[in-house]
C-alpha cells in the first residue's frame, strides 16, 4: 500500500525509496503516533510528506511527474479482474478516464488518487495529502466537476496535415516567414 501510494502521488521510479525512508521516520516517530489513532492514515502521510519532499528537490519536478503519470498511466488502464468478458467492456471507458485523469492538474490527480484509487476516505485522504478535511472536500469536488467536463467535451476535431498558406513556399502556415538564403 505504501509503495503504491508513493507511485501514484509522483514518486515514479523512486518510490520504494520513499518507502523505506518514510519507514525509517515512522519508526523513529513512533513515539509520536497517537494511540487509538488509525495507523495506516498516519503511515501514509508520511510516504506523501516524503513524495513531496522528493518533488521539492531541484527544478526538475515538471518533468518528474510526466515521467511518473506516463508509468502510472498503464496501471490504471489495466482492469483489476481476471474476467475477459469484463475487460473487453471496461477497457475502453478506462482509456478515456485515464486519459482525462491526465488532463487534471497534480493537486486534482492527488485528490482523486487518495479518495479512489487508494480507496481513503475523506478524513483519510486529509491526513495523506496534509490538507485539513474542507479542503479535501472542495479540491475533490473542482476534480470531479473538471474529470466530468474532460469526459463529456466533444473529441477535437483533426487538424490538416499540410500547412495551409497562401502559396509562397517561404511563408509558414502561421503566417511568419522563412528567412531566405541568398
Amino acid at each position: 500500500m505504501a509503495v503504491r501510494t508513493a507511485s501514484l502521488l509522483g514518486a515514479g521510479a523512486d518510490a520504494e525509496d520513499v518507502v523505506q525512508e518514510s519507514f525509517v521516520k515512522a519508526y523513529a516517530g513512533l513515539s509520536r503516533f497517537r494511540e487509538g489513532a488509525p495507523f495506516r492514515p498516519w503511515l501514509l502521510q508520511i510516504v506523501a510528506n516524503e513524495t513531496r519532499n522528493l518533488h521539492r528537490s531541484a527544478g526538475r519536478r515538471s518533468a518528474r511527474e510526466r515521467s511518473a503519470w506516463a508509468r502510472t498511466e498503464p496501471l490504471l488502464a489495466t482492469a483489476e479482474h481476471d474476467d475477459p468478458a469484463l475487460a473487453a467492456l471496461s477497457a475502453e471507458r478506462r482509456a478515456e478516464l485515464v486519459q482525462a485523469m491526465a488532463r487534471l492538474s497534480s493537486t486534482q490527480r492527488q485528490v482523486v488518487t487518495c479518495r479512489y484509487l487508494l480507496d481513503l476516505d475523506e478524513a483519510e485522504t486529509a491526513v495523506v495529502l496534509g490538507w485539513p478535511r474542507g479542503t479535501v472536500k472542495s479540491r475533490l469536488h473542482r476534480a470531479l466537476r473538471r474529470l466530468s467536463d474532460v469526459l463529456t467535451e466533444p473529441a477535437e476535431p483533426a487538424e490538416p496535415a499540410e500547412p495551409v498558406g497562401r502559396g509562397d513556399p517561404a511563408e509558414l502556415a502561421d503566417g511568419k516567414e522563412v528567412e531566405r538564403g541568398v
